[in-house]
Order: structure tokens, then C-alpha cells, then sequence
């Protein structure tokens, strides 16, 4: 499988949203517009399973760089929840 950018070819903005929306079990979880707590557990559950898949085929070097990734990007997807609830308010 040929490797696909994380980034929008034109602006450089992280493209994940369109990966996150190919998940059959996110589609499924946001059909009816809420979150149940078996659903946030089942992600939390295939997140883990990746990130285990993931963390046993890395050198240290490599660890340090995706852990770094992956704390950049939640930290990005908390600040971008908190202001975009922010701007739905107004």
C-alpha cells in the first residue's frame, strides 16, 4: 500500500478527518449525533491496539519522535474542540 500524506497537498493542514470519517466504527458511532460510553470504549480499545502494534517495531529514537507526535496531536485535537465549541456558542 503506497504511503498517503497526513497533510492537505495545497494548504499543509493535517488531513486525518478525512481518514477518521473512512472508519466504518466512527460512522457507526456518529450516526446518531451522540457518544455512548461502549462506543468511546471500543475506541479507546482499537486506539490501544494500534498504538501496541505500533510502540513494539520502534527504535528509541523513533518512539521519542511518534511520542512527540502523538502528544502534538492531541494536544491539537483539545484545542481545536475547546475552539470550535467556543465559536459554535456565539
Amino acid at each position: 500500500m503506497a504511503k498517503q500524506s497526513w497533510f492537505d497537498a495545497k494548504t499543509e493542514v493535517p488531513n486525518l478527518e478525512e481518514k477518521v470519517a473512512e472508519l466504518d466504527a466512527f460512522a457507526s458511532a456518529m450516526a446518531d449525533g451522540k457518544i455512548e460510553g461502549s462506543e468511546l470504549a471500543a475506541q479507546e480499545k482499537r486506539l490501544v491496539a494500534a498504538m501496541k502494534a505500533v510502540e513494539k517495531e520502534l527504535d528509541d529514537k523513533l518512539h521519542a519522535k511518534v511520542t512527540k507526535l502523538l502528544v502534538e496531536l492531541s494536544a491539537y485535537d483539545i484545542m481545536r474542540t475547546v475552539h470550535e465549541l467556543a465559536r459554535a456558542r456565539r
